[in-house]
């Protein structure tokens, strides 16, 4: 057998190979000279110049001396003319530079004065997310606030609740409990109990998979794409039908419901069952609705289904891991690891063991590594996959995953914007012991989970959400504040008069309020003038001026000016 090269093969010849190749280069080197002799060289050919015995040999000279002149003057033409044209390509260059620069900047600038107006329209930014709220709340006649069975007060938001109860227009509150299906009979039963006391509480389960609409109509030109036998039956869609198309004969007129809430509480999924039908999107994602949606339930009712309330910032961890929208796909490991922190916390230590089926943990980045471990969530060499590990969980608890529960308070204190009368008013038109049946056999019909089952959570308390942002107050009143601005201007021109001080001193303080036009407040927004309280102003102002002017100077003199008219 040969044995196998080692190393690669040397390059080094044989003495006798050396020699050859050099013999070759030789005869091949002399074969070249050769050649190159028959052909022979060809010398340039000098000038020979002019002979001294040619006749006008000075004339001669003179001229190839003028000829060669004339060529150098020539080229140094050439050279100045070859520099003005890379001069003016240079210049035109900058100049094309400058332009493209100006327009850029010019495009800049313009851009950013428009972001700022145009930042509303992004669909998600807080601003739009905040006007689309608005417009639901604005536009609806009953304001469902639909909270999570498993911590209703973590999912109440007091900025809104005020806003529908002190906005005096005769807006009702309604409290939709959904997902009541994740927590025990008693606790379910103890919540309603509370809630009731404050507004109307509807118990609500709604269908986690709804034929799509799209597909209903066209049923026999395609498939359906979604197993309707494995859709859950929803329960409470009576009670919630017969709440609303009471109070909608009670007014005469067809109402319009906003749906609202913080994220992934199920207002979307409330909408489809009430329709029975996918009338609107719904996903485990937060912040699937981005604008307001109009689906008719019937003649009478109307849905309006909005986007997610945001989150304020001065919440604790627990509430913005729960209720902000936040993408856990985008969002910075260290906020997904702080909130999964405050969920821990707030929980029974050996209910958590015992629903995950994991072994004792000191902290949060243990028990993340021990559940990774479990579920087979392992990078290379066997490291647990912290990070993909926490958005799995996040999206567990503010899905319909994991079944906890949280115990209402104790004694019931009303928040500051309740009171007896407002309470008396939101309860007003409804039918309380229809309310109250409908509400037992929902919670009579349910499958729920035993406690043994579920894992006792400690709620926050309510949480503040933000329904006006500055940068929308901010446009909103830029149309005000131009009419200040114009009646400033109108001020400084009646000043201007030929006699400005007796004008001032004059006016009657009855005159002066007239002038004055008051505007209402309504959610932030803020309303303008009419032209017809506009004319009668300015009308009444003018005949105050002429009743001035014609006074004689007798009364002129008999004016204390040191009496303060008040």
């Amino acid at each position: 057998m040969r044995r196998p090269k080692l190393r690669k093969a040397s390059k080094r010849l044989t003495c006798h190979k050396r020699y050859k190749i050099q013999k070759k280069i030789r005869e091949h080197h002399r074969k070249v000279r050769k050649e190159a002799k028959k052909r022979g060289r060809k010398k340039p050919k000098k000038d020979p110049g002019v002979p001294s015995a040619a006749p006008f040999k000075e004339q001669l000279l003179r001229e190839a001396e003028q000829r060669k002149q004339r060529l150098e003057e020539l080229k140094q033409k050439q050279k100045l003319n070859r520099q003005k044209e890379h001069e003016k390509k240079r210049k035109l260059e900058a100049k094309k530079s400058a332009e493209i620069k100006e327009k850029a900047e010019g495009k800049e600038s313009s851009r950013k004065s428009k972001a700022k107006a145009n930042k509303w329209l992004d669909k998600n930014s807080k601003e739009s997310f905040c006007s689309e709220l608005r417009k639901v709340i604005e536009a609806s006649d009953v304001v469902l606030e639909v909270l999570d069975a498993r911590d209703p007060m973590g999912c109440r938001c007091p900025q809104l609740e005020e806003a529908v109860t002190c906005s005096g227009e005769g807006k009702k509150l309604v409290l939709v409990l959904n997902k009541i299906d994740l927590v025990p009979k008693e606790n379910l039963e103890k919540w309603l109990n509370y809630l009731k006391k404050e507004f109307p509480t509807v118990a609500f389960k709604s269908a986690t998979l709804m034929k799509d609409k799209t597909l209903q109509e066209h049923s026999t030109k395609r498939r359906a794409r979604v197993d309707v036998s494995r859709t859950s039956e929803c329960l409470g869609t009576k009670c919630l039908l017969k709440l609303l198309q009471g109070y909608g004969k009670t007014q005469n007129k067809a109402i319009q419901v906003g749906v609202v809430g913080f994220p992934n509480v199920g207002k979307s999924s409330i909408i489809n069952s009430l329709k029975g039908v996918r009338a609107c999107n719904v996903g485990l994602t937060r912040g699937v609705t981005k604008s307001m949606q109009i689906v008719h339930i019937d003649k009478q009712t109307k849905m309006l289904d909005s986007p997610s309330i945001i989150a304020d910032p001065s919440n604790s961890a627990l509430v913005l891991a729960l209720r902000s929208i936040i993408d856990t796909e985008e969002s910075d490991f260290a906020d997904l690891l702080e909130g999964i922190c405050a969920i821990l916390s707030h929980c029974n230590k050996q209910q958590v063991i015992m629903r995950y089926s994991i072994p004792d943990f000191e902290n949060t980045e243990e028990f993340l590594a021990l559940l990774a471990q479990k579920r087979g969530m392992l990078k290379k060499g066997g490291v647990p996959d912290i990070e993909n590990i926490t958005k799995v969980l996040l999206c567990d608890w503010t899905g319909a995953k994991i079944s906890y529960y949280s115990q209402p308070p104790e004694s019931q204190t009303l928040p500051p914007y309740l009171t007896e009368d407002k309470i008396a008013e939101m309860q007003e038109c409804f039918n309380f012991t229809n309310l109250e049946e409908e509400n037992n056999n929902t919670v009579q019909a349910l499958k729920c989970p035993s406690p043994a089952n579920s894992i006792i959570f400690q709620s926050a308390g309510m949480a503040n959400g933000t329904i006006v942002t500055e940068e929308a107050s901010e446009w909103e009143n830029l149309e005000t504040s131009k009419n200040e601005e114009e009646e400033e201007e109108e001020e400084d021109f009646i000043e201007s008069d030929d006699d400005p001080n007796n004008f001032e001193e004059e006016m009657d303080v009855e005159e002066k309020s007239k002038v004055q036009i008051t505007r209402k407040t309504k959610l932030g927004k803020q309303t303008s003038p009419t032209d017809s309280e506009k004319q009668i102003a300015e009308s009444e102002l003018s005949n105050s001026v002429l009743l001035n002017l014609d006074k004689t100077a007798d009364e002129d003199d008999a004016y204390d000016f040191n009496t303060d008219y008040v």
